[in-house]
This record gives structure tokens, sequence and C-alpha cells, in this order.
């Protein structure tokens, strides 16, 4: 997939990224910085955003919210989901809260990171249900967001977002221990 970065949100905080459970679902690791970014597919169908919260948790605290999501299912919770960023003048303009589709969240424990991402369609139309990306990827999945593939959309930004991510983090420390 080609996928076209369209949008970069200035940096900060956390308040209007999220819907007020997931938000509050994350306040226990905190939000030291807010990164994200839209990109569009080639066709500029669909608009993803991708965000990483950088939180303010140590390894413990990032540890007890990923065994929480993956206990209570939290990523898969439609009350729970990352707002896109809908930059003006581009084909994200008219992505907003009621044009999200699929979704992914990550809890990363090797990091104070939480990674996600939102997809939907750029035309702006509404989706009465979003769907997990885990449940849209899966074979002989009906829903609309996984005949159009934005389960993949938003599980294959976000996996590239981590993975370069995981490549930046994972090298030699720059400091010399005192």
């Amino acid at each position: 997939r080609t996928w076209t970065r369209i949008a970069v949100a200035p940096a900060g905080g956390c308040a209007d990224a999220f819907d007020p459970l997931l938000r509050k679902a994350l306040a226990p690791v905190g939000c030291q910085r807010l990164v994200r970014a839209t990109y569009t597919d080639a066709t500029q169908s669909y608009v993803t955003t991708v965000g990483l919260l950088f939180t303010k948790a140590d390894p413990a605290g990032m540890t007890a919210l990923a065994k929480r999501f993956t206990d209570e299912r939290l990523d898969r919770r439609t009350d729970l989901l990352p707002r896109p960023y809908a930059a003006k003048n581009t084909a994200a303009e008219r992505f907003g809260p009621h044009q999200r589709a699929s979704w992914t969240i990550s809890v990363l424990t090797d990091a104070p990171v939480v990674a996600y991402a939102v997809s939907g369609w750029a035309d702006g139309r509404t989706v009465d249900t979003p769907q997990p990306a885990a449940d849209a990827e899966t074979s002989g999945a009906t829903t609309a967001a996984a005949q159009a593939g934005l389960g993949n959309e938003a599980q294959g930004l976000a996996d590239r977002i981590e993975r370069r991510l995981r490549q930046n983090i994972a090298g030699p420390a720059t400091e010399k221990p005192s």
C-alpha cells in the first residue's frame, strides 16, 4: 500500500485527541506529549490518523495499562475511540468523529507509548458502528469498513509507525552513565 502524509498536528496535549472515556482509560499513564499525523491512500478515498501518545508512566504503569486493555478488551470498544485529525484544505477535512470506521490501539510495554490509528472515508460519509481493525481484517468480514479495507488501513499504518518508533528507540544509549 501507498500512503501519503497530508497533515501533521501540532505536538501537544491529549485533551481533544480522544473520546472522553478513552481519555479516562489512558489517564493513569498521563500524557507527556502527543504526536499525530493524517494520511491518505493513493486514491484519496480513505484517510487515517495515526498517533503516538508519549506517556509519563514507568514500565510497571505501562504493563498495568496493557493488561487492563487486554483483560477488559478496551481496544475493541466503540466508546473508546481515538479522534481523527482533520486538517483543513486536505482530503481529511471532513474526517470527524462520525466518520470513524475502523481503529486500532496498542499499549507498548517496552516504551512509554500508546500507538493508535483510526481510519474512515475521505468523502465525509458517516459510519453507524465503527469496527475494530482486528475484526475488519478477519476473513469473511462483511461490514463496509471490512470490505473497503479500512481495518487494513488503520492496522497497516499503525504497525508501520510503531516499527519505526521501535527502530529509533532500540539503538544504543546516547548518554554516558554518570
